[in-house]
Parts: C-alpha cells; sequence; structure tokens
C-alpha cells in the first residue's frame, strides 16, 4: 500500500489546479486515519494506507466540487462534531459568532440561569440548539425546521449529543403556536441569500435550496415578525442570522409589525452586516 506522504502529495498535485485547499486534503486523509486533527497526518507521514481506505473514493468526490463535510458526513461547529448530509446547510462560522454573541448580550436582557424558553427555527443540523443548550443547561429548547428530512438530522445530532431538546416539524412559529409555547427568545438562521449568483458553485450545487433562498415575499422574517405575539407572553428577544443586504427590507417588516421594540444590527468578523438582535418588551 503507498505511503500517507505519497498519497498527499499526489492529491495535492491533482487538487490544486481545481482550487482545493491543502487542508481540506489534510482533512480527508485524518479522517481516513482517525487521526485528531489534520496536523497529525504529518506525524504519520511514513505510515501506509489501510487497504479498505476510500481515499481516492472520496477525494474524487471533492474534486467534483462537493464540499468535504458532505464527502465525510461530518462538521465542526464550535467544540462539536455534527453530521451532515445534503439534507441540511454545513454550519459555518458566522452561526458560531451568533451563538457567541448570544452567551455575551444575555445579560442585557435575562437572568441566563432562569428556565429560559428557547425556539431554534430553521434548526437543520440542530446546531445552534445544541450549542445554545451546552452553554445553558437549564434552557428549554425546541428546534424546529419545516423540512422532516432536516429534521432526521438534527434528531441524530441531538441524540448524539446526549441533550435534552425537543423537535417540532413546521414552518416558522406555526408549530409553537400549535402547540400552544410561550417563547423567551427565537434564534433563527433562515434562508438570506437574495442573489444567487453571489453563491459559491458548490453551496448552489449541493447544499438544500429550501435553506439558502430569500424569497422576500414569504420569508421566514417575516412570517416570526407577523406571528411574535402569538408566542410572546412576556418580553421576548428574537436574534437573527441575516444576509449582508437585508437592512433595509427587515427594518421596514420590524415597522410594519412590531410593537415597543428595540433592535440592533451586528457586523460579523468581516465587516458585513450579518445579525440582528430584536427586543420586544
Amino acid at each position: 500500500m503507498p505511503k500517507v506522504e505519497e498519497v498527499y502529495r499526489l492529491a495535492l498535485e491533482k487538487g490544486k489546479p481545481l482550487g482545493v485547499m491543502s487542508n481540506d486534503i489534510r482533512l480527508l486523509l485524518a479522517y481516513e486515519l482517525n487521526l485528531p486533527s489534520p496536523a497529525d497526518v504529518y506525524l504519520h507521514f511514513n505510515d501506509e494506507i489501510p487497504a479498505d481506505s476510500r481515499f481516492d473514493e472520496r477525494f474524487a468526490r471533492i474534486l467534483q466540487g462537493e464540499p468535504l463535510e458532505y464527502v465525510i458526513n461530518e462538521a465542526k461547529f464550535l467544540k462539536h462534531r455534527l453530521y451532515v448530509d445534503r439534507r441540511v446547510l454545513i454550519p459555518r462560522g458566522e452561526t458560531e459568532e451568533l451563538i457567541a454573541l448570544i452567551s455575551e448580550r444575555i445579560y442585557d436582557y435575562y437572568d441566563p440561569r432562569n428556565y429560559l424558553v428557547v425556539a431554534d427555527i430553521g434548526t437543520g443540523s440542530g446546531c445552534i440548539a445544541i450549542a445554545l443548550k451546552s452553554l445553558a443547561k437549564n434552557w428549554l429548547i425546541t428546534a424546529s425546521d419545516i423540512s422532516e428530512d432536516a429534521l432526521e438530522v438534527a434528531r441524530k445530532n441531538i441524540a448524539d449529543s446526549g441533550m435534552n431538546i425537543s423537535t417540532l416539524q413546521g414552518r416558522s412559529l406555526e408549530p409553537f403556536i400549535k402547540a400552544n409555547m410561550n417563547l423567551d427568545i427565537i434564534v433563527s438562521n433562515p434562508p438570506y441569500i437574495k442573489n444567487k449568483e453571489e453563491a459559491q458553485e458548490s453551496v448552489r450545487l449541493y447544499e438544500p435550496a429550501s435553506a439558502l433562498w430569500l424569497e422576500e415575499g414569504a420569508s421566514v422574517y417575516e412570517d416570526i415578525f407577523r406571528d411574535y405575539k402569538k408566542v410572546k407572553k412576556g418580553s421576548l428577544l428574537m436574534c437573527f442570522e441575516i444576509g449582508y443586504d437585508l437592512k433595509d427590507y427587515l427594518t421596514s417588516l420590524m415597522e410594519k409589525y412590531l410593537e415597543k421594540y428595540e433592535y440592533e444590527f451586528i457586523e460579523d468578523l468581516n465587516g458585513l452586516t450579518r445579525f440582528l438582535f430584536v427586543f420586544c418588551e
């Protein structure tokens, strides 16, 4: 069998003209060799590739443009390793920033030691619900999605995490309204891309369209703002991940539907408007 270094060098040669990053090759090798991190691949350059390795098969998919996370059915999100496939979006760094912002700013609105009732709307892989539950064990978190296929992935990740998180199937706030739930916090990373041409080709080809493209006449944002009073008993905090070009659109929706509220648009680490926090008294 070939040695790890030989396989790595050959993959670099094949992948470079197609824009495949060296770190993705190391990640795939680390997965194949069951190593803790991509950096450990260097320490095993003289090892032979196992006879049952599927590296060539999986690397061929990467050369065709398929995201590594779908190839290995795994994505890292903060300290969590999550199962992912093409039924759900691949968790990204911006959503990790959303979790960090919530953990930092929750004290401005609530005592986080309380049993706060939280909805994660459009949960996908379940990454937001799992991350929030790991930060606040006493929060009562329910993850929802319109897609039953996506919920199957979320339920697997929730079960693997060992955390007590409920799930509901349905669009926007509808399943929470039907369940007569009163919410303290709504968190959502809904479809927000207006211009499909701005998305990377791998995103357009492989990630679920229903979780990507914004329809301004039928957006999750509008659903939530329209129906928020039906799940609001006391104060309500709403935390959204948004597209950089949605500021005017979301401001107009808030003016149309909300009462007694304050809001803040927040930039991500790249300086783009990426989050919206809304607090309704």
